[in-house]
């Protein structure tokens, strides 16, 4: 979206990347998924497309499922894994709550994939030629076409990194016990710059909005590093945190859920443990 920077257009060969098309930014910057199908079309219409590869974030994956119905393909979300077989397009992701892999073929000449954030290492980067990668606009009118943003909410979060886009999520679970403590896991989150979630039993407590939430009912995280804390480990609130590279469960209760999808466990009274290691953190930091 927008006209690309000369940083960034410098560095898309590297990226082993041919081409690369933008689109203006529609009035008033009110991005809508399903508007951008019609410019999309256009652009397949020109080409020998078979794969169509977005992010399974909200919009990528309501772009995918728009894109997917007019395009004639067949569409997958939250996908890990991907390659190309006798018989299509074959990909990998995670369902019944992270405790299963599936794999799934999606029949037909053409797909529509949605990637997991994260779930892919970087490449590593190529060596480009100068001017190998050619560059075009869309015109700018292809908004209008689609639906219009009306207006906004603006949602209440916690201060540091959007729990969405974070490398690093430290939440906090019931055992925090109270709201006035929860300070514990905000003051290790600004610590390591790291974002804030919280499980539902702290939303529903009230302790925490609902938008920290993460969880079946909540938003779904994949950062390098989860730092679940007086989290018992319940399969909804599991379901949106599985996917994070590294898990590390601190709780009192050694026969807690959390400690089953954990990488590292910490067996302890948080009240302890989470100052000490905010100090620590802080100390190494030079803060």
């Amino acid at each position: 979206f927008g006209t690309p920077s000369e940083p960034a257009a410098t560095s898309w060969g590297r990226d082993g990347i041919d081409e690369v098309c933008w689109l203006a930014d529609p009035p008033g910057g009110g991005r809508v998924a399903g508007a951008l199908v019609p410019s999309l079309l256009a652009l397949l219409s020109e080409r020998s497309i078979e794969l169509v590869l977005l992010p399974s974030t909200t919009f990528g994956r309501e772009l995918a499922g728009a894109l997917a119905a007019r395009w004639d393909a067949a569409a997958a979300t939250g996908v890990t894994g991907i390659s190309h077989g006798a018989g299509g397009w074959e990909v990998r992701r995670s369902v019944f709550g992270g405790r299963a892999t599936e794999t799934r073929n999606l029949p037909g000449p053409r797909a529509v994939v949605g990637l997991r954030p994260r779930a892919f290492p970087t490449p590593e980067p190529r060596e480009a030629q100068a001017g190998s990668t050619s560059q075009g606009a869309v015109g700018a009118g292809s908004w209008a076409d689609g639906p219009a943003l009306v207006g906004t909410e603006p949602v209440v979060t916690g201060e540091g990194p959007a729990l969405g886009d974070a490398t690093i999520v430290v939440a906090g679970g019931r055992g925090v016990r109270s709201a006035d403590q929860f300070r514990l896991i905000e003051e290790l989150a600004a610590a390591l710059d790291a974002a804030v979630g919280a499980s539902r039993a702290v939303t529903d407590a009230g302790w925490r909005p609902t938008s920290l939430q993460v969880g079946q009912t909540g938003r779904t995280v994949t950062p390098q590093l989860y730092i679940a804390v007086g989290i018992s480990g319940a399969i909804q609130h599991i379901v949106g945190m599985i996917g994070s590279r590294v898990i590390v469960a601190i709780n009192s209760d050694a026969t807690a859920p959390i400690f089953k999808v954990a990488d590292y466990g910490i067996v302890g009274d948080l009240f302890q443990i989470v100052p000490a290691l905010t100090a620590e953190i802080r100390r190494v930091r030079g803060r």
